[in-house]
């Protein structure tokens, strides 16, 4: 599997979007941002640290391992767009959505997990988007689709 950056082409590549919610945006920057540029990314984890304060340690880690689950699990590509684009891709758009759902509604989650990443049994990787979904809201900070 790969994380990508998308086309410069906006009209296929970026179809949706930024959501308006700050902590969806959150979200899809360190998303951008670790899938660019690795786990361990210093702009990710600063943004975590400005957004949660003292309790970013949980939401940061349970990020870098939804990024590396997806990394390893994943049968195909994830596009995801630069962090300055004002347009999200397709797959950035159905990961945010799945984040939105974990806890809520798990069998959509589950579903669009399963065509993201091309596979049937996405259990452990959907357990970690609804840990980091749980981590956002129990810090006020509930992301939303």
């Amino acid at each position: 599997m790969t994380i990508a950056p998308a086309s410069p082409n906006p009209g296929l590549m970026l179809p949706h979007t930024v959501p308006a919610c700050p902590n969806t945006r959150l979200a899809l920057f360190a998303i951008r941002r670790i899938g660019a540029h690795g786990l361990s990314d210093a702009h990710a984890a600063h943004a975590m640290v400005n957004g949660f304060g003292e309790g970013f340690r949980r939401p940061l880690v349970l990020m870098r391992a939804l990024m590396a689950d997806i990394a390893t699990s994943a049968t195909g590509t994830v596009a995801i767009a630069p962090c300055c684009c004002a347009r999200m891709t397709t797959a950035e758009s159905a990961l945010l959505t799945i984040l939105a759902r974990a806890e809520t509604t798990p069998e959509t989650a589950r579903l669009l997990l399963a065509d993201l990443l091309g596979i049937r049994r996405v259990d452990g990787v959907l357990a970690t988007a609804t840990l980091l979904a749980a981590a956002f809201a129990d810090a006020g900070r509930p992301i939303s689709g």
